[in-house]
């Protein structure tokens, strides 16, 4: 039987090979600049099969700094160096598209441009730890921008936007989920402001929506994509009605043309183990309200993920994990091949370990019909 997540779809202007999405994954494996190289082109060529790539989040500016050795969108240097990245896919086949990135308040002074402060939409600390030059560090506490920077951050979506058409990819994904910056203005657990960019459902997604409509001028709208995350609690990010919140962004959406609407569902344990039991919830809930092509992410394997295709819940589906560790996974699922296990220990290491050394299934000679 024919899968599902094998066939065609359109995007935008795009038609893909199949509904198999690489989600977006930080590998920290930029060159010293936040440059990618040869090996990160190799390692994004390597999944070319997908339907569609997500990059890892790539940072729009020095400011949204939150990992070390994650690659950036705002120099000559890292265009060009993205440039090898999107020859060597469309080489072998594919589309791909830039994750654009702003960490916000989920920073380190150590990380940030002479050591200031990170920025976010209110005093409110994230709580957690990130990778600096000196080990595992708890965020520091953030600063509330100005009305007047929050226009120079959507400047420098526009910048980073424009940096990606002129690196060759086909399209951009504003990053809105994890408690990240978009996210933080979102969600009032982290947004306490009274201005015009606090407040009412209205209010908190004008950022959100400012930036869009940079990215759109940019792009045009059928070649930009958004993600949000419902569940995420990253950094200690809350809501005080999270559904409220996100079946409001799903209608307002719809009608935009957008690309796509990119949503995570709950599907992982403290820690980030997968909950393989767990059944979406927030794919039937907001696909109804939105008009354009819906994609699924969070710990689907092949079967869960041509449920929900057949159920009518999403129209493609994002694999994380299970696409680091297997870059064929498309031929893996149609041949029902058991898959390569991932090495957690190395997905934030130097190095090719971990990251292009995992074999196709011809080159392990796997013929195991286990897939799941």
């Amino acid at each position: 039987m024919s899968l599902r997540l094998l066939s065609p779809v359109d995007i935008g202007p795009y038609r893909l090979r199949n509904r198999m999405v690489m989600a977006p994954l930080t590998r920290s494996r930029a060159a010293e600049g936040e440059v990618p190289t040869e090996m990160n082109a190799l390692y994004y060529r390597q999944r070319a099969s997908a339907g569609l790539i997500v990059s890892e989040g790539t940072i729009i500016s020095p400011e949204g700094r939150g990992f070390t050795d994650t690659p950036g969108l705002f120099t000559g240097a890292q265009v060009e160096g993205w440039r090898k990245v999107t020859e060597a896919v469309h080489d072998a086949g594919g589309r791909i598209f830039a994750q654009l990135w702003h960490v916000g308040r989920q920073s380190h002074r150590d990380l940030q441009p002479d050591g200031g402060a990170p920025v976010a939409p209110s005093v409110v600390p994230a709580i957690g730890k990130c990778r600096t030059r000196g080990g595992l560090k708890d965020f520091s506490e953030p600063r509330a921008l100005t009305i007047d920077e929050i226009a120079r951050i959507v400047s420098d979506y526009r910048r980073a936007a424009c940096n990606a058409l002129e690196a060759g990819f086909d399209g951009v994904e504003l990053h809105g989920a994890n408690g990240y910056l978009v996210d933080q203005f979102l969600q009032d657990g982290a947004n306490r402001r009274t201005d015009r960019y606090g407040g009412s459902l209205e209010n908190r997604s004008r950022f959100l929506f400012e930036v869009l409509a940079a990215l759109i001028e940019t792009w045009g709208a059928g070649r930009v994509g958004l993600r949000l995350s419902p569940h995420n609690k990253h950094g200690e990010i809350s809501d005080s009605d999270p559904w409220a919140l996100h079946e409001y962004l799903a209608r307002r959406l719809s009608g935009r043309g957008l690309a796509y609407l990119h949503v995570t569902e709950p599907r992982t344990l403290p820690g980030g183990y997968i909950r393989e039991d767990e059944a979406a919830n927030a794919a039937p809930r907001l696909r109804p309200l939105f008009d354009g092509p819906y994609i699924a992410a969070g710990g689907f394997g092949r079967n869960s993920a041509e449920e929900l295709i057949a159920a009518g819940h999403a129209d493609l589906v994002a694999f994380g994990r299970s696409f680091l560790a297997n870059p064929d996974l498309p031929e893996r699922f149609n041949r029902g091949l058991r898959l390569n296990p991932y090495d957690r220990k190395t997905f934030y290491s130097e190095g090719p370990r971990g990251y292009v050394d995992y074999p196709t299934w011809a080159e392990s000679g796997d013929s195991a019909d286990t897939a799941s």
